[in-house]
């Protein structure tokens, strides 16, 4: 087996501005396709339009960058059509889930395998500086001079209402969490939704600042892993218990609370209740999961497909162009 590292990965010379998360997250998109270990001539990486969609320029892959909010759809015909090949989509919130929001929910629905990264940075930023459909309310931009009066999308949200099968959440200036959520992606067979959470340091500065070092990630961050305790704190002195329909956050040796009263989370779970309710913690109340939210199997999408067309084929009296002519009547002109 052939071994890869991140330079066989890395093309040209990134433009982006000093300090985006797009750098972060690149050399982690790197790092982890090394370590997947799949050639880079059986990957494809495919963009929209943004800041983010710039990427596909920097990888020694197949790539290719379509139209805004198109993503999804050339992905889902690629993979389709090349069902062999490891298919990375690359979109911003924008691009994403405005004006690509319709294909994000299908492609999810669809379950077709391809890996989905969602880089989330709040804000328009190719456009300068316009609020997107992750930007929350009252966020003051060139496009809400008196701050917006909507609510946000979730991404989780919308990857969970749309059934999705697998989750997961991570900072761009987390290497090692980017890289392990990426691998993860790419091990799950079906749509595989990644949010990166990262920083626009010119137009939405400090968005994600509460978890965007590793202090304070310490802090305010939970790492959820397939059946571990849900634990999190500097120590990991505090942890979640379930509290009806919902969860609530404890520390451990108060009112005689130990390790062994605290959930284990549980991504393999069909019943999406309490991975949707960690999904969406946020606040000062609760920390931010980080980590693999939701991993559960089912078909996918290609699969069936290519699976259909094979059983109709092999009831039909032709298999190519030429044999299809032969069904009917033939005459011959002189």
């Amino acid at each position: 087996m052939t071994e890869y590292t991140s330079k066989d990965f890395k093309k040209g010379q990134p433009r982006w501005c000093p300090g985006c998360g797009d750098h972060f997250f690149l050399a982690s998109l790197h790092k982890a396709m090394a370590e997947i270990g799949i050639a880079p001539y059986e990957t494809a990486v495919i963009s929209g339009i943004g800041c983010s969609s710039r990427l596909p320029y920097y990888m020694n892959t197949y790539a290719m960058q379509t139209i805004h909010g198109r993503a999804a759809a050339i992905a889902t015909g690629c993979k389709v059509a090349n069902p062999d090949l490891t298919i990375w989509q690359i979109s911003g919130d924008g691009d994403g889930l405005a004006i690509g929001g319709n294909h994000f929910i299908h492609a999810i629905r669809r379950n077709v395998d391809i890996n989905m990264i969602l880089l989330n940075n709040r804000i328009y930023g190719l456009t300068k500086g316009q609020y997107s459909p992750t930007s929350p309310r009252g966020f003051v931009s060139k496009s809400s001079p008196y701050g917006t009066v909507e609510d946000p999308f979730h991404p989780a949200e919308l990857c969970f209402g749309a059934r999705g099968r697998f989750f997961a959440r991570c900072v761009a200036t987390d290497a090692p969490g980017t890289v392990d959520v990426l691998k993860a992606s790419v091990a799950h067979k079906g749509a595989a939704v990644v949010e990166v959470m990262q920083n626009c340091v010119i137009f939405n500065n400090g968005t994600h600042e509460s978890i965007y070092t590793k202090e304070g990630r310490a802090k305010h961050a939970i790492y959820v892993e397939h059946g571990k305790p849900l634990l999190f704190g500097e120590n990991n002195e505090y942890g979640l218990m379930q509290q009806g329909f919902g969860l609530k956050v404890v520390k451990l040796g108060e009112n005689g609370i130990t390790e062994k009263d605290i959930l284990v989370h549980d991504a393999h779970c069909e019943d999406d209740t309490l991975q949707l309710k960690l999904a969406l913690m946020d606040g000062p109340d609760f920390p931010i999961a980080l980590g693999v939210i939701r991993d559960v199997a089912a078909p996918t999408y290609e699969a069936a497909v290519n699976e259909q067309i094979q059983t109709v084929g092999a009831k039909k009296p032709y298999h190519n162009f030429n044999e299809l002519l032969m069904t009917n009547d033939t005459w011959v002109v002189e």
